[in-house]
């Protein structure tokens, strides 16, 4: 049997860390030559590839520099002392490089489904197993702890897989776990139910499986103490003012429809119910995930919507102009 191995996603570029960091490539480079601060892992081109571990790292890094730190004194530290000296320099506020959620991937096709859609993992921090469950070798995940969510992918669910699935959650201690198989028969679904173990079709439908991550990104941001539903996920930008909906409401197109109308009037309800949704009273981590998850949708489909209006009001520019003008715009 061919040796097992742990596969980090997602895995970064050079020019996407240099971005996510605010330094530039080349001294990626230089601190990568002097100091061992680079990417842990190169493609088989030799391109450098950071995981989510090395991206949080050179963060860290970054704001000490940033903050008036020698780079020559703080390479060599590790993670947790650089943290500490961040929230030093910040007065004790949140760190740069808050921890995304651990979750571990397990199962050949799963796995092998991820490589093709690494964007799925743009929020979490990711170990992949390409492994059937049945023949896991479990000293694999000896060294990891604080698991977020547990995601096994397998071809058939029977009492082997069951005990082994056990056995791997005893030993990972995930805060919730998830099943994939594509025609899972209706009893294993009740069985799993009835241990909390959440199922899902494979190939996974992608909004159902963010829901699923973004369930243990809300359980992380609740257990490190984050109340604003907003820092779960990153809000689209608003791109019309209330005054430039108000004015486009009451614009006359050249088209007989009423869409300035309607478009300006969703998207006001949207703006709304976008800001109250983070005001919303959580008493658990499931309620924070729901809410995270309204908030997120609400705040795209708010998007798009503006997306839609933009088309109808092409060539109404000047008159909008007048409006005041969002700063975010």
């Amino acid at each position: 049997m061919a040796e097992q191995t742990l596969h980090s996603r997602p895995l970064y570029g050079i020019g996407t860390v240099a971005r996510l960091t605010g330094l530039k490539p080349d001294t990626l480079r230089v601190w990568e030559r002097r100091y061992d601060l680079g990417a842990s892992q190169k493609s088989d081109t030799g391109r450098r590839q950071y995981t989510q571990a090395d991206l949080e790292h050179l963060q860290l890094v970054a704001a000490l520099v940033r903050s008036g730190a020698r780079i020559g004194e703080i390479a060599a530290s590790e993670r947790k002392t650089l943290e500490r000296l961040v929230e030093a320099c910040t007065d004790g506020s949140r760190s740069p490089a808050a921890d995304k959620p651990q979750v571990i991937f397990v199962g050949e096709s799963i796995c092998s489904w991820l490589d093709e859609h690494q964007g799925c993992l743009s929020g979490v921090s990711a170990q992949l197993a390409a492994s059937r469950l049945e023949d896991l070798d479990l000293d694999l995940f000896r060294d990891l702890d604080d698991v977020d969510l547990l995601v096994v992918g397998c071809d058939r669910m029977g009492s082997g897989q069951f005990r082994h699935l056990n056995e791997l959650r005893q030993m990972l201690q995930p805060a919730s776990t998830l099943v994939m198989q594509a025609g899972m028969s209706d009893n294993w679904v009740e069985e799993l139910a009835s241990e909390g173990i959440a199922t899902m079709e494979f190939p996974p439908d992608r909004a159902e499986l963010a829901f699923h991550l973004t369930r243990s990104s809300a359980e992380r941001a609740t257990k490190d103490g984050i109340n604003s539903l907003a820092e779960l996920v990153a809000a689209r930008p608003r791109l019309h003012s209330a005054a430039q909906l108000e004015k486009a409401a009451r614009l006359k197109t050249g088209v007989a429809c009423e869409c300035p109308q309607h478009l300006s009037s969703l998207i006001s309800q949207l703006a709304e119910f976008e800001a109250d949704s983070t005001e919303c009273s959580v008493d658990n981590w499931n309620d924070a995930a729901v809410h995270s998850c309204i908030y997120a949708y609400t705040s795209q489909a708010r998007w798009l919507m503006e997306k839609a209006l933009d088309l109808v009001l092409q060539g109404h520019e000047e008159e909008l102009a007048k409006a005041p003008m969002l700063k975010s715009a």
